[in-house]
């Protein structure tokens, strides 16, 4: 296809600085881990904890965590169909749990995960500028939702605080969701910096060559006749909110099933600051940081060490083993369909008797 925008993925274990990130990664939130638990102890309390887990606040969490999944979906499909392009919400669904364990696993975030899902949603019928659009809008639209959270979870942290650092703290929240969401909105000028900066790589490197920067250029154009008005732009906003929420509720459920107390003063803003941590290009799905951040602030906001660990490792079972394990398997079994779908449609373009007349 013409409109196709190349989504290159970075080939893993290849990139020697992306694997020494990988690693660095790995030992600096095992290093904040173990700092955290200095005593043997208290990791054998925790795991004891985890032993003695509420079944039902655990399926609580998963129940959360599918949910949060779901609404992930569910924001695909809303700026899939104001682009044009419908795919069912079962599919996505699919997509989502698949995605989940590529961004957990793989190294080259977020263009893995992003590189998979354009190329699940141009295979599902989506064009180029629809697939790309989409990703995009939803991208900012989950950068808005973790402000917002995030701003929310500093504003419960400081109620009842008049220091100059908090009010400092919340307008600094607030001036990076208004600029997030004139992103969203003026969607339009980042497009054509893309574009612009595109053609000037391309003068200077020669890179990309002159077919595929025609390809993206044009992509980038149709991306930016798509429209999205601002209740369109506000559901958007929403449905990403939600997404976190849902996630963040598992963690809730999470200290639930261990029976320890949930520090409501601080427990978001520990969950905002711990998933902003492992967003960070050092590993993928923040493995170790956002465990140690986790607990370390939570530990601030005084619950006991053994709580905050037996919670936040039930929690990072449900959100990042668990979900590993099902997207995998989600992601094996959407490659069947596709290539029985391809098989198939292939089968059919050859038995079309349309074909016989074809020179």
């Amino acid at each position: 296809m013409t409109d196709e925008l190349a989504a290159p993925v970075p080939r893993a274990g290849r990139n020697l600085a992306g694997v020494l990130r990988y690693v660095l990664g790995i030992l600096v939130g095992l290093v904040v881990f173990a700092l955290l638990l200095r005593r043997r102890g208290d990791f054998s309390a925790a795991w004891h904890e985890l032993g003695t887990a509420s079944l039902g606040w655990v399926a609580a969490a998963i129940g959360a965590e599918s949910l949060s999944l779901l609404s992930f979906a569910a924001v695909q499909r809303l700026a899939l169909r104001l682009s044009g392009s419908l795919i069912p919400l079962p599919g996505l669904f699919a997509l989502s749990l698949a995605n989940d364990a590529i961004a957990a696993t793989v190294p080259g975030e977020p263009a893995v995960s992003s590189a998979y899902r354009y190329r699940y949603y141009r295979r599902r019928g989506a064009s180029g500028a629809s697939a790309g659009w989409t990703i995009f809008t939803v991208l900012i639209g989950q950068a808005i939702g973790m402000a917002l959270l995030l701003l929310v979870g500093v504003l419960v942290a400081l109620a009842g605080s008049r220091s100059a650092v908090g009010a400092g703290v919340t307008l600094i929240g607030l001036l990076i969701v208004l600029a997030a969401g004139a992103v969203l909105v003026r969607r339009d000028l980042v497009l054509r910096l893309v574009g612009a900066l595109v053609r000037s790589v391309r003068r200077v490197t020669g890179q990309p060559r002159a077919s595929l920067g025609a390809r993206i250029e044009g992509t980038l154009a149709r991306m930016r006749e798509i429209p999205l008005s601002r209740r369109s732009a506000v559901a958007v906003v929403a449905i990403a909110f939600a997404v976190w929420g849902c996630d963040f509720l598992c963690l809730v459920c999470s200290f639930r099933a261990v029976h320890a107390a949930i520090p409501w003063h601080g427990v978001l803003l520990a969950y905002g600051v711990a998933q902003v941590a492992g967003s960070l290009p050092l590993v993928p799905g923040g493995f170790g940081i956002v465990e140690g951040s986790l607990s370390v602030v939570l530990v601030a906001y005084g619950v006991g060490r053994v709580p905050a660990v037996s919670a936040v490792l039930a929690y990072r079972v449900v959100n990042f083993w668990l979900a590993i394990a099902a997207g995998w398997v989600t992601a094996g079994l959407i490659a069947v369909y596709l290539r029985r779908q391809a098989a198939t449609a292939a089968a059919s373009s050859s038995s079309d008797p349309g074909d016989l007349s074809t020179p």
